[in-house]
């Protein structure tokens, strides 16, 4: 009989007494308990199983789940009796950062605070033990949402140091979600407050931590370990490229199309593949996001499930206010070009204004790119930090998310910016002037990063604009960006893909230079002198557009002003 296909249930042991469709990831929690390792860092995209396998794993080691060895039955895990035995046999401190997402560094200490004061009520029973001396149970009583950072810093060691006497064995620490604090601090521009806290907080936690046995923390991005790991010799780090752990996240294609045919759908698994697949973990090439796919078995339609689970807005103000080469590196990227770079999967949030390899690197982590391939350095390339990667978007779906993003910077203006794009088509230059100026007033600001003024960098307003044609024009034009035709680079051409029935447009872009062209015009003119003696046609000519039907746009700018010519 088919199973329920649950959607939003994250806890492991719902699902199972729920009777309700489940990929057995069990064997995720003999592959960690046999690398012996300290402590262990997953990072993978979102909504990839991550908190659905840390409640698998407290379910499995927690004593409060001794009598729980139902919770296995029938799963792999169960199949060793090793690992029976173990099931319900260790103190286990579970908790998970996810609810973390204040705006300021003072409300998202009380959050972290809430969280700490919880797991010691939830062990409140050891605080009147014999074990415990009055001044341990002081020390209990001061853990609370108004306490002082330095006693919320050492709390989970102080708490392991009590479960340590009480059950008489070291304690499991599992934190999901770690990142997540860090993430909205870097966002809302308390990161220095944030990184300072977490850093005191896993140092007591996860190094000077006598009474631990192991930890196991999950996260979207491998925070750099200067920020928050400092001096932690003990940590293994697993990323998006790491061989461990790389069908414990996610489903593989066999997972997938097994569970299509048990749900009827098997007729559509190659479009299922085209929307889905492209995630790669290690060397398995073809994972699927899980969210994404438990909605399509439970609805039996495509649709982009995961992407539009998140609002993307780190992403976006990465890119949207990042200079001209991250713009145009993006631009290939949606033009189903691949992006060759370097990689550093240690993220350092404080370097992502304008560092282009660290963007790229947390979208990688992100899931919204995928490796296609990667090279070791050679002796002549180690002033570089990371290794080269070959890099797509992951499939139709985060396509899609991308191209909703761009269309959303211009959702402001958007009655104006329809306009600017009829006109254009129509090449109506009058009608065009007067709406792109309006588009510009606008969202010349938003394109900028704040830290210098707007009018000295028209570059990001343009590039940004040049995105904006590749998303809203793709049905009718192939959008082409600084590519070589005749003696030079153009700076966009819209080549139509049905010739014979569309025009052609030369767009060169230049912004006013008052020492060499007294007006406005004369700017626009050296752009339509520049498109003319490169010879910039040629190419659309051997293309197949008519001569007379390739218009050349010589656009000016001058702070927030446009002349289009």
């Amino acid at each position: 009989m088919r199973k329920t296909v649950a959607i939003g249930i994250q806890d492991y042991q719902t699902i199972i007494e729920q009777d309700c469709f489940y990929i057995d990831k069990t064997d995720f929690i003999r592959e960690w308990w046999e690398s012996k390792d300290c402590v262990t860092l997953i990072t993978r995209p979102r909504r990839f199983g991550k908190t659905l396998n840390m409640s698998m794993t407290e379910k499995f080691f927690s004593l409060k789940y001794a009598e729980r060895g139902d919770l296995f039955e029938g799963m792999s895990i169960w199949n060793d009796e090793k690992y029976r035995s173990m099931q319900g046999t260790w103190p286990v401190i579970a908790l998970s950062f996810a609810a973390v997402k204040e705006t300021d560094f003072a409300t998202a200490k009380i959050r972290i605070n809430q969280i700490i004061e919880r797991l010691y009520i939830e062990f409140e029973f050891i605080r009147d033990s014999d074990r415990m001396t009055d001044r341990d149970r002081r020390a209990f009583d001061r853990i609370s949402t108004d306490m002082p950072e330095v006693y919320a810093t050492y709390a989970l060691n102080q708490l392991s140091d009590y479960l340590y006497r009480y059950y008489g064995r070291k304690v499991l620490i599992l934190l999901d979600e770690y990142d997540t604090p860090m993430q909205e601090a870097y966002v809302n521009g308390y990161w220095n407050q944030m990184v300072n806290f977490m850093r005191n907080l896993f140092n007591s936690t996860f190094k000077t931590n006598p009474w631990l046995e192991r930890a196991l923390l999950t996260g979207i991005t491998r925070v750099s370990k200067e920020s928050v790991f400092s001096d932690m010799n003990n940590l293994e780090l697993i990323t998006t490229t790491s061989d461990k752990y790389e069908t414990s996240f996610g489903f593989t294609e066999n997972e997938v199309f097994d569970a299509m045919d048990l749900c009827g759908l098997g007729q559509k698994k190659e479009s299922a593949k085209f929307w889905y697949d492209g995630f790669c973990f290690g060397r398995c090439r073809d994972i699927y996001n899980p969210w994404s796919i438990l909605n399509f078995l439970d609805k039996g339609r495509f649709d982009a499930y995961w992407a539009n689970t998140s609002a993307n807005s780190l992403v976006s103000k990465l890119i949207r206010e990042g200079g001209p080469d991250i713009k145009k590196s993006f631009e290939k990227l949606l033009l189903g070009e691949t992006l060759r770079c370097v990689i550093d999967e240690q993220v350092v949030y404080d370097q992502l204004d304008g560092n282009e390899s660290a963007i790229w690197s947390l979208l990688l982590a992100c899931g919204y790119l995928k490796v296609l391939d990667y090279e070791e350095q050679d002796q002549y390339e180690k002033v570089y930090a990371g290794v080269f990667y070959e890099l797509a978007i992951t499939n139709f779906e985060t396509r899609q998310m991308f191209e909703r993003m761009v269309s959303g910077w211009f959702e402001p203006v958007r009655t104006d910016y329809n306009d600017f794009i009829k006109a254009l088509l129509l090449c109506d230059r009058r009608a065009m002037n007067r709406y792109m100026n309006r588009v510009a007033l606008q969202t010349f600001s938003f394109f900028d990063t704040g830290k210098q003024p707007s009018e000295l960098e028209p570059e990001r307003f343009y590039h940004g604009f040049v995105l904006g044609l590749i998303v809203d024009l793709r049905e009718r034009y192939r959008v082409l960006s600084n590519r070589e035709s005749g003696f030079g680079r153009y700076d966009v051409v819209l080549e139509p893909r049905n010739p014979l029935q569309d025009p052609a447009f030369i767009l060169e872009f230049k912004v006013h230079d008052p020492e060499r062209e007294e007006t406005l015009d004369q700017t626009v003119q050296d752009a339509l002198g520049q498109i003319g003696k490169m010879r910039y046609t040629e190419s659309l000519i051997d293309y197949g557009v008519p001569k007379e039907r390739i218009y050349p746009l010589g656009f000016a700018f001058e702070g927030k002003t446009v002349l289009i010519g």
